[in-house]
């Protein structure tokens, strides 16, 4: 099969915008590591909190009005966020927790995040990193996408669960786990639907790279 031409490529990350169940085919890869869409209609208008620093992302997550289905994933090693919500879906794994208040902040949301893998590891591994508004212990400032993660979350995971090999991200977003690959020096395939985060993904792939540092 042939691959469609790229929309940002460079020596560590290339980037497709389609969809994911037409490009897989073409691609080589060693593992998944995403945030797909969860299947649970999420409201992106973050002004329903009533605070001045949540904004309105304009229009729903894609695909995420549907039950998510992980099957054409479990055959590769892989680590996929919000796995709680199609857990039915899933054999037996092991969880990974992200706590977003580390004990201090109080959310708007969830607490709390959790992916499932098919990796080795322990059963729950716990990882801690304040993300809540601007409350954050980096990145400060960044609004790339309603979902976004943050690029440490995504740097432990690869350095943990999948310290080598190339890593595909078939529900791209902005690019955090493309960002996270680079800055290990790591290669990684990233596609996304969306043409406006292939955008900021590509953006963001020019970048130098990060400062993750836990800044004041």
């Amino acid at each position: 099969m042939s691959l469609p031409k790229p929309y940002y490529e460079d020596a560590a990350v290339t980037i497709y915008h389609g969809d994911c169940r037409a490009i897989l085919p073409g691609l080589t890869f060693d593992a998944v590591v995403t945030d797909p869409p969860y299947g649970v209609a999420h409201d992106t208008n973050y002004k329903r909190f009533g605070t001045t620093t949540n904004r309105d992302w304009g229009s729903p997550i894609v695909g995420d009005d549907e039950p998510f289905d992980p099957t054409p994933w479990l055959q590769y090693p892989c680590v996929m966020f919000g796995a709680n919500y199609y857990a039915d879906k899933l054999p037996l794994g092991r969880w990974i927790v992200w706590d977003k208040r580390d004990g201090v902040t109080p959310m708007l949301m969830a607490d709390a995040e959790m992916a499932w893998h098919n990796l080795s590891g322990r059963a729950v591994q716990l990882f801690q990193w304040t993300w809540n508004g601007f409350q954050r212990q980096g990145e400060r400032g960044t609004a790339h996408d309603p979902t976004q993660k943050p690029i440490a979350l995504m740097k432990w995971v690869l350095e943990t669960y999948v310290p080598t090999g190339v890593i595909l991200d078939p529900f791209m977003g902005s690019g955090t786990t493309l960002r996270a690959a680079k800055d290990l020096g790591r290669k990684a395939i990233g596609i996304e639907i969306e043409e406006r985060y292939c955008e900021i993904a590509a953006q963001r792939m020019g970048q130098e790279v990060l400062d993750l540092g836990m800044a004041a």
